[in-house]
This record gives structure tokens, C-alpha cells and sequence, in this order.
């Protein structure tokens, strides 16, 4: 973001993470618990693999099922099922004290693929392959991989729109 002109601290902060059907829905209650703490602007990035022949499965529990059974479960429930389709959807939230949320949401569509492969980036990328492309992101160098991913689309969209939001051209 400092690319852009804006610079961004880190706050290691827990925050209550209420589940619901989508992951716009589940970043609000985020938001506005951690300006009720700090008092300041406040961004959170909310991400899930979502699994069109698991019904959208995990979706907003995303980042519980990779803890709990990790790429390999996935695989073990897609044995069987020849629909491999999937996406990521990302969504990046921000809002200002008595302000309103601003979200914008990046989304990739792809696949699962039949086993793990590649050794790079982090969660569920060894078993994802972005439409269009052979390679999961786990093959795919960084640079790359942002242009092309839900969390880059949903970050371009983001830069775009925050100029609006705090009044600068």
C-alpha cells in the first residue's frame, strides 16, 4: 500500500469472527469491534475456498477446516467427484470511525486438483489451479500469482476505491 501513498500498521489483534453465509457479512461485526478498541481506521482481509460440487464447502470456514484437515481432506472428499470446480473469493474491508464499511471482493475461478503440487504460497494452494492455467498457485512465483488471485483482484479494487471513500484524488 505505501506504493500507492498509504501506510499501513499492523495490528496483531484478535478479533471475534462471527460465522455467517458470506464472507462480506462475516467483516462488519469485525470491523466495528475493532474501532470500538482502537479508535482509528481499520482494514481486515477476509479469504475462502469454496467448492462448487461440496455446495460451496469451506467457504467462511475456510480457514477451520485447513487447520483441522488441510489440503489432504479436501482431496479425501473430492476422491469421487468429477465436478473440480471451485473459486477463491476474497474480501477486503476498511472503515473510519462513525463511518461506513467499504468492501470490495476479488474472486478467482478454477479447480481442485487431483493431488497436491508445488511447494510455494501458503493454505490451499497446492490444490487449486486458476482457470485457464495447469499450475496451482503453490507453482506459481508471487508476483504472479497477486495479479492473477482473488486477494489481488480484491486489493486493486480496494486502491481504486479508498481514494473515494477518505477524499483523495
Amino acid at each position: 500500500m505505501a506504493s500507492h501513498g498509504y501506510e499501513l500498521d499492523h495490528l496483531k489483534t484478535p478479533y471475534p469472527e462471527i460465522q455467517a453465509e458470506s464472507l462480506e457479512i462475516t467483516i462488519i461485526p469485525g470491523l466495528q469491534w475493532l474501532i470500538s478498541k482502537f479508535d482509528r481506521p481499520v482494514m481486515i482481509d477476509d479469504s475462502g475456498l469454496f467448492v462448487d460440487a461440496l455446495r460451496g464447502f469451506p467457504g467462511v470456514y475456510s480457514s477451520y477446516v485447513f487447520k483441522t484437515v488441510g489440503c489432504k481432506g479436501i482431496l479425501n472428499l473430492m476422491r469421487e467427484v468429477s465436478d473440480r470446480t471451485a473459486r477463491f473469493e476474497c474480501c477486503i474491508g476498511y472503515m473510519e470511525p462513525g463511518g461506513e464499511p467499504l468492501i470490495t471482493k476479488g474472486v478467482a475461478t478454477g479447480s481442485i486438483s487431483e493431488k497436491m503440487v508445488g511447494t510455494g504460497g501458503f493454505g490451499y494452494d497446492p490444490i487449486f489451479i486458476h482457470e485457464g492455467d495447469t499450475r496451482t498457485y503453490a507453482e506459481i512465483d508471487v508476483a504472479e500469482k497477486n495479479t492473477i488471485s482473488h486477494r489481488g483482484r480484491a486489493m486493486a479494487k480496494f486502491i481504486e476505491e479508498l481514494p473515494k471513500l477518505i477524499g483523495r484524488p
